[in-house]
Parts: structure tokens; C-alpha cells; sequence
């Protein structure tokens, strides 16, 4: 499966961008933090509003812990690889736990959203590949992307650029692999293709056809 690297680790202003392979023959890509995590509300078409009261009021990301479930799939999202997401909702408990609702895949973060009628969204952070040490490594026939879970990882939705259904993989099949630099998100594309999409372009059909 994927190995796990520390978002912080080696991540300096200015330190170029590197593919590497590693012995075991997966690929790390080390990327640059540039600047502190974007807290934010998202705007995303056809899914519930974010509310009122502004960015200054919405909650900040938190690090999810070891033994947190998804709330659509129920799987522990530590112990597998692929996107983290986690939003919060004003006034509601995601399947009766305190806020933020979690999950192991981006798509099955915006499954939920639409489900969710007449819930008012109040910020939604997705993980921001840009900012992490990630990892790809070969299981059989899959390419699987590492999981990341701490709160510096993750982004406001509606600041990253999507590839969404990719040769590379998830916990839950093909997803949404956000970058906040979109420098990073064409390259990716480039090498494992896919679709670029922003947050407001991510629709029922598209996630329809995602998870598998």
C-alpha cells in the first residue's frame, strides 16, 4: 500500500520541486509550502449555500484523528491512501459526531454536500497536493496516491485546481486530486491524465462518474 511522508519535512521556501524513485519503486514528489493554509468558504454549484458571516467565521481545518471514519463510507481514513476532505456544517452533527463531516475521498466529500439539502456549508477543505511530500506507489494494477490527514494539508476547495479521474488512484477509485498550484495540477495531468476542474465545476455527473 502507500507509505505516508510528514508534510513538513524538507518543505523550505525556495527548494526547488523534485520527482524521485524510491527504492520500493514508488515516486515522491516534494513540493514547497507557499504560505500558511487558506481558510475559506467554497462556492460550488448546485451543492448547499456557505452562509452567512464570511471567511472570518468559518471554521479552521483540524487534523483528523488516527481512528476517524468517512462518513459516507465508514472506512478508518488513516489506515488508507488517497485525498482527504472535511467540511463543516452550521448547526448539524454529520452522522450524530461533532463537526467537521470527514471522508477518505474527495468525491464522496461533494456526494455528501449534495445530499445534504438545507444544510448551510460553512467551509470545506480538500488536500492540498501542492503542500505535501506525497507519494505514488504500484499495488497490482493501481497507482495509489498517499494519504495526508494533519490540518496544514488541507485547503479551502475553491483554491485548488482539480484533476479529477486520473490514472491515479484512491481508497475509493478514481477522485478529485487537488493542487493549489496550478502549475502542479497541469503536470500532473500531463503525466497521469485526467481533467482539470475548479470546485464550481464539479457536478453531479462528474462525480457519477468517479469512485471507480
Amino acid at each position: 500500500m502507500v507509505s505516508r511522508n510528514s508534510a513538513g519535512d524538507g518543505d523550505n521556501l525556495g527548494e526547488e520541486r523534485t520527482h524521485e524513485s524510491l527504492s520500493d519503486g514508488s515516486v515522491s514528489r516534494r513540493t514547497v509550502l507557499s504560505g500558511a493554509v487558506a481558510a475559506g468558504v467554497v462556492s460550488i454549484a448546485g451543492c448547499a449555500g456557505t452562509g452567512g458571516g464570511g471567511a472570518d467565521s468559518a471554521p479552521d481545518a483540524v487534523t483528523l484523528s488516527e481512528d476517524a471514519t468517512c462518513d459516507v463510507c465508514g472506512m478508518v481514513i488513516s489506515k488508507h491512501p488517497g485525498p482527504s476532505s472535511e467540511a463543516f456544517y452550521e448547526d448539524q452533527e454529520p452522522n450524530g459526531h461533532a463537526n467537521p463531516a470527514r471522508f477518505d475521498s474527495t468525491w464522496e466529500a461533494f456526494q455528501f454536500d449534495y445530499e445534504r439539502e438545507g444544510w448551510t456549508r460553512t467551509s470545506f477543505y480538500v488536500t492540498d497536493y501542492s503542500a505535501v511530500d506525497y507519494e505514488i506507489r504500484t499495488d497490482g494494477d493501481q497507482q495509489l496516491i498517499s494519504r495526508h490527514v494533519e490540518a496544514s494539508t488541507f485547503v479551502s476547495a475553491d483554491s485548488v485546481t482539480f484533476v479529477a479521474d486520473s490514472a491515479v488512484v484512491g481508497t475509493m477509485g478514481a477522485d478529485l486530486i487537488g493542487f493549489s498550484e496550478q502549475a502542479d495540477a497541469e503536470a500532473f495531468r500531463s503525466e497521469y491524465g485526467g481533467e482539470l476542474v475548479t470546485a464550481d465545476e464539479v457536478t453531479k455527473t462528474l462525480i457519477g462518474q468517479l469512485g471507480k
